[in-house]
């Protein structure tokens, strides 16, 4: 039911932004808040899937995040309101060179919206649960429409000056036969890098310094100094509706997500000898940590 329920949403996103779009130029985008709380970031995992933009909690007014025009909102009474969605009540606005933002699962508007452009910045809603909510908040999405893609929203948003790096909680092999490898010395053949992180790019708002909730933008694995994997939080396209994220290549998101807090981030072979397996983890701004592990392969 609930990969129906995306299946419905994506259609009614793409089916309502088709049609026209802003024709100035978009600066970088601003928060849609103020004081809210960053829950989980573009890629983070939810239950196995993507999380597909940025999860706020907390009691704060919903700002546009750049000016556009208005192209849809759901308001409490209307015809869409009858139609389940795990968006709850939501607004589009389209930015221009085919971006969309969409902002969702906040409190119902009692009154239809009836704005037609707002401005960056402008308050459009008001936190609250409506949707697949779990807690006080919203969803802030970014639509690519001529690329039939979500984008990361830390890429276009003014990044912060300073942030800290990610952390790298754990590095492990998985077999072909599914089994976690114990120990560094290995047989040859191919294995799966499954890498454990924590944190990603805590910004100009009230966050924890470290969450296990947050993806990194960037994870890159390198076999003997030559990369052989590289894991992108970038975009999540969807084919037939499968979501599918770039790792060499575009892949199922079922294929990258392991648990809560690890990443199966590549496919390796290893040959016999001596291999130094190199990670090394990105946030949004370029900052980084890694981890060398020396493996001896028979």
């Amino acid at each position: 039911m609930r990969v129906n329920f995306l299946r419905l949403t994506t259609v009614l996103i793409i089916f309502l932004i088709i049609a026209g779009s802003v024709s100035d130029s978009m600066d970088a985008m601003s928060l849609p808040c103020e004081g809210a709380n960053l829950v989980r970031n573009f890629g983070s995992n939810d239950n196995g899937r993507p999380v597909l933009g940025m999860i706020f909690s907390g009691t704060v007014n919903v700002l546009a995040a750049e000016s556009g025009e208005v192209i849809f909102s759901r308001g409490k009474n209307d015809f869409a309101s009858r139609l389940p969605s795990p968006l709850g009540a939501w607004t589009a606005i389209d930015h221009g060179d085919g971006l969309i933002s969409i902002y969702s699962r906040y409190a119902e508007h009692n009154t239809p919206f009836t704005e037609t452009y707002v401005e960056k910045q402008q308050p459009i809603a008001v936190s609250g649960t409506s949707g697949w909510s779990a807690q006080e908040g919203f969803y802030f999405i970014v639509f690519d429409r001529h690329e039939r893609r979500w984008i990361n929203p830390e890429m276009i948003i003014t990044p912060a000056q300073e942030t800290r790096p990610p952390q790298i909680l754990s590095v492990n092999l998985r077999n072909a036969q599914g089994a976690m490898m114990q120990s560094n010395n290995l047989s040859q053949g191919r294995y799966t890098v499954v890498v454990g992180v924590a944190g990603g790019t805590p910004r100009n708002i009230q966050t924890s310094a470290y969450s296990q909730q947050y993806a990194p933008q960037r994870i890159v694995c390198s076999v003997n100094g030559a990369e052989v994997g590289s894991l992108n939080f970038e975009a999540v396209s969807a084919r037939d509706g499968v979501l599918m994220l770039y790792r060499n290549g575009l892949v199922p998101a079922k294929q990258i997500y392991s648990n809560v807090s690890s990443y199966e981030a590549a496919e390796v072979f290893l040959t016999r000898g001596q291999v130094t397996l190199e990670v090394i983890v990105q946030d949004i701004t370029g900052n980084s940590r890694s981890v060398i592990n020396r493996l001896y392969v028979n």
